[in-house]
């Protein structure tokens, strides 16, 4: 009797469970799909594909270019970059730390005919691979407005302060680099000839020439992504990006982009162990 009591206890026991699991389970891919549709929205998937193109930056850091690598390094960029692996990488990031408030307030601006006008062009503007005319053509553009004393460079320069929230760019940029080096001095690529401290030191003592450097090549690069747009939309765009919760957006964003960055310069450099320079005949 005893036995045959528990069989309804059981059932019951494993027809809740299949019901938590089901609820789990749909409450899981309903966050997945409004992140991906924060992402899409935002145009925060077609900048996590353009990291691919700073791939090449990865040989130079060691004194080498890509071509030194010949073929190889094509293949080894396209499995190391895959976009799916990308796009995963930041839903699971976001799932994590982005919450809904933030996410409504990001996509509604964005989902805006402004804002949808904006994510065409920086979309455009992530995958446009010659990174040397589109300096140029930006370079010029701001040329041109110096030259009529245009407002226009003041609203870009507040732009770029309002899309880079506390200097992160610089801070991004020199754990990149640093997380690569100490990864390719571990796979025996290189011999560093300091510890981290000392690394971390050298760079923090280049950060005033790498701002200017920065700032310099974000006023191009602004002057040519929103070259279509008027001032007035221009400075809509930088007040939207200054208010708070933005703020706490683009921080989390430009995090997570640089988190997928670094980690994927450190799987190039452990594969780099296994390659050497090489030219196709």
């Amino acid at each position: 009797m005893l036995a045959l009591f528990r069989r309804p206890l059981l059932a019951l026991s494993l027809l809740c469970l299949s019901a938590l699991v089901l609820q789990t389970h749909t409450v899981r891919a309903a966050e997945t799909e409004r992140l991906e549709a924060f992402l899409e929205v935002t145009g925060f998937d077609v900048a996590l594909e353009s990291i691919r193109l700073s791939a090449d930056s990865a040989p130079q850091m060691l004194g080498l270019s890509a071509d030194d690598f010949g073929s190889e390094w094509s293949r080894l960029v396209s499995e190391v970059f895959k976009t799916d692996l990308m796009h995963d990488m930041a839903l699971e990031i976001l799932s994590e730390t982005l919450s809904d408030d933030l996410l409504a307030h990001a996509a509604d601006f964005y989902a805006s005919d402004l804002g949808q006008r904006l994510v065409v062009a920086e979309n455009a503007s992530h995958m446009f691979e010659d990174d040397s005319l589109k300096s140029e053509s930006g370079t010029s553009i701001i040329d041109g407005l110096v030259r009529i004393g245009s407002p226009r460079v003041a609203l870009l320069s507040a732009l770029n302060e309002a899309s880079d929230v506390a200097d992160s760019s610089i801070r991004a940029i020199q754990e990149v680099q640093i997380r690569f080096l100490l990864a390719a001095a571990a796979a025996g690529v290189i011999e560093l000839q300091m510890d981290e401290p000392d690394l971390r030191e050298a760079m923090r003592s280049q950060e005033s020439e790498m701002r200017t450097a920065i700032k310099t090549s974000a006023l191009a690069n602004a002057a040519y992504t929103y070259q279509s747009f008027s001032d007035a939309e221009i400075a809509a765009y930088a007040e939207a990006l200054a208010e708070p919760e933005m703020q706490k957006v683009y921080a989390l964003m430009n995090a997570v982009q640089f988190e997928i960055q670094a980690n994927r310069f450190e799987v190039v450099a452990q594969r780099l162990s296994s390659m050497q320079p090489s030219q196709d005949l």
